[in-house]
C-alpha cells in the first residue's frame, strides 16, 4: 500500500484518539462509569469534617449526581410530601384502576400498565443521603381491556446502578480502634429501583 494511502487511512483514527478523554478516572460519569482500581480511602479526622459531610473535593461532583433520576426527583417528592401533610396521611400502595380519560396527561409512572410510585430512601451514612426509590403498585399488571389488575402478567422493578459514597468510621494514623468523629468515604455501586415493568410470571396464575 502506498505511504500516502496509509497515512490517509490512519488519520481518522489518530484524530479520534486525540478527541477521547485522556483519563477515564477524571472524565467518567460517576453513576455509570466502570469501577476504579481499589485504593484505601483517606481517613478524615473530626476537625477536618466537623459535620461528618464528604470533603469539598468529593462534594464538587454533586452537580453530576443531580443529573441522576433518583437524585433529581427528591426535591419534587419532598414538596409533594409537604402538600400531602395538609390532606392527611398518605395511603399505602394500591393498584389503581386504569381509566384512559384520567391518565392522558399523567406522568409515565401513572400511565403504565405496571404503575409505580416513588418514596424517599434516607441513609445518613450515604451520599447522596436521599434517593428516590420506585415501588410497584400492583403485583400483577393492568389489563388494557378492563382497566383492572390481571395476574396474567407480573410487575417487577427496574434497577439502575448508581455510584454513591458510604461514610464509615476509621482510625487516623493506622490505629486499630476507630477514632470518634473520624470517617472514610468509600465509593460503592448500589442498585436503585427506578421504575416497574410487566413480565410473564414464573408460574401459571
Amino acid at each position: 500500500m502506498p505511504a500516502t494511502t496509509a497515512t490517509v487511512l490512519l488519520l481518522p483514527g489518530v484524530l479520534l484518539l486525540a478527541w477521547l478523554p485522556t483519563s477515564p478516572a477524571h472524565h467518567g460519569h460517576p453513576f455509570w462509569g466502570p469501577p476504579q482500581p481499589h485504593r484505601t480511602p483517606r481517613c478524615y479526622s473530626a476537625e477536618e469534617l466537623p459535620h461528618g459531610q464528604p470533603p469539598p473535593h468529593l462534594l464538587a461532583r454533586s452537580a453530576r449526581w443531580e443529573q441522576a433520576l433518583p437524585v433529581a426527583l427528591v426535591s419534587s417528592l419532598e414538596a409533594e410530601g409537604h402538600r400531602q401533610q395538609h390532606k392527611g396521611p398518605l395511603a399505602g400502595p394500591q393498584c389503581p384502576v386504569l381509566r384512559p380519560e384520567e391518565v392522558l396527561t399523567a406522568d409515565t409512572h401513572q400511565r403504565s400498565i405496571s404503575p409505580w410510585r416513588y418514596r424517599i430512601d434516607t441513609d445518613e451514612n450515604r451520599y447522596p443521603r436521599k434517593l428516590a426509590f420506585a415501588e410497584c403498585l400492583c403485583r400483577g399488571c393492568i389489563s388494557t381491556r378492563t382497566g383492572q389488575e390481571t395476574a396474567a402478567l407480573s410487575s417487577v422493578r427496574l434497577h439502575q446502578s448508581l455510584l454513591v459514597l458510604h461514610r464509615r468510621p476509621c482510625s487516623p494514623g493506622g490505629a486499630e480502634a476507630a477514632s470518634h468523629g473520624a470517617f472514610a468515604f468509600h465509593t460503592e455501586f448500589i442498585r436503585v429501583p427506578v421504575g416497574c415493568t410487566c413480565v410473564l410470571p414464573r408460574s401459571a396464575p
